[in-house]
């Protein structure tokens, strides 16, 4: 397995990861919404507002992770949410998606991002240095269904503490049904 940093070379590639994925574990429709988004996001991103990673064994995509940006109004920090992300149903429960994660989460260090969030399982993101957060101390661009789900980590040496919002999302993220 070797990791790749994705572009819009492979848009449609990753989508039909992410629509399998996703039409698998939640139905069709949630794969359609899911694969168009990570399409979307590849596709029109601008570049310096997307992090795109794949784990591939050959050329085929094992697992992919986007990083897009979210802005705070109120604050300097380079902050970038974690999301959608995706394991081939094949190379489920082998540790792809964890390894995936911390490859992605060290490059964004590395190229000096501050935090990091997501939105989804702390059962399982906690796994990979994911914790709950509130939309009081970081607030989400559209009010959260499941705010339990809200989290967040420091990608450097200093703890996270709050951030001053409201924030904006990338395009691709602009809507109230990804939230």
């Amino acid at each position: 397995m070797t990791y790749i940093s994705l572009g819009k070379q492979r848009a449609e590639d990753a989508a039909e990861l992410f629509r399998s994925v996703f039409a698998a574990s939640e139905g069709g429709e949630e794969g359609a919404l899911i694969g168009d988004l990570a399409r979307r996001l590849l596709t029109d991103t601008p570049t310096a507002d997307l992090h795109a990673f794949a784990a591939q064994d050959g050329s085929a995509l094992l697992g992919v992770i986007l990083f897009s940006r979210l802005v705070f109004d109120g604050d300097e920090r380079s902050v970038f949410v974690m999301g959608p992300v995706a394991v081939a149903s094949p190379a489920q429960g082998r540790g792809v998606g964890q390894a995936l994660i911390r490859h992605g989460l060290a490059t964004l260090a590395a190229a000096g991002v501050d935090v990091a969030l997501t939105y989804g399982d702390s059962a399982y993101y906690s796994r990979v240095g994911f914790a709950p957060i509130t939309e009081a101390d970081v607030p989400a661009p559209f009010p959260l269904r499941f705010p339990e789900g809200w989290l967040g980590q420091s990608l450097t040496s200093a703890r996270l503490t709050p951030i001053t919002g409201p924030s904006r999302c990338v395009p691709a993220f602009d809507d109230p049904a990804f939230w």
